[in-house]
């Protein structure tokens, strides 16, 4: 999968719009297609930070909307309300954990389908100043753990569970938007994902500013 996205901040609102290209391979042949183009929206309501800054932890709401393009694969919109929390610890470690819960629109095997979605991310930052690449302000191994729960129709309960190793690199700005790259190793964990997925790339290119 790569996905291209925009982020535009006003005050403590973030809107996006993020456009992604997914082509999977399997023995029935080869799938690929533009994916929903998702538009969403995030807002902090509650911050903590200690007394000496080593704790810093952020509370937020987030909506996120897939519109979609009637493509190999996108056929359904798909609406998912979300809260996350971000937590700092120190310089260096963070860490984020998202819960959403979706709902896909429209016809076929897939409309009305719901599911309830999480994700952790555990981070490293390296600053420019301990790893001084050229044009690099951070880069930042990521470990990712993304999982959905079906909570209706026949497979209702059934968990499935992915592995992403990953980093991004937060380049330097040019004017006001600073370019971020990611590329990571999707891999399953347990046996419903395996069924679905054997390994993947994920590559992504966002432009925040």
């Amino acid at each position: 999968m790569a996905k291209a996205e925009v982020e535009k901040g006003f005050g403590l609102l973030t809107l996006e719009i993020e456009v992604p290209y997914e082509r999977d391979s399997s023995p029935d042949g080869i799938t690929q297609g533009f994916d929903n183009i998702d538009l969403g929206a995030r807002y902090p309501f509650y911050q903590f930070v200690s007394a000496n800054g080593f704790f810093d932890t952020t509370l937020g709401a987030a909506v996120e909307v897939g519109i979609p393009v009637n493509s190999a694969v996108s056929k359904n919109a798909e609406f998912v309300p979300k809260v996350f929390n971000d937590t700092k610890l120190g310089e260096h470690f963070t860490a984020q954990s998202i819960f959403g819960y979706s709902t896909l629109f429209g016809g076929g095997n897939d409309g009305g389908l719901q599911m309830f979605e999480y994700g952790f991310d555990f981070g490293w930052a390296i600053q420019h100043s301990e790893l001084p690449l050229p044009g690099v302000q951070q880069l930042i191994p990521i470990f990712e753990l993304v999982g959905e729960t079906q909570m209706n129709k026949d497979n209702s309960g059934q968990n499935s569970l992915l592995g992403n190793a990953a980093f991004r690199v937060n380049l330097d700005t040019i004017g006001r938007v600073q370019p971020r790259l990611g590329l990571g190793f999707v891999f399953p964990i347990n046996n419903n994902a395996r069924a679905d997925v054997h390994w993947g790339i994920v590559t992504s290119l966002v432009f925040e500013y």
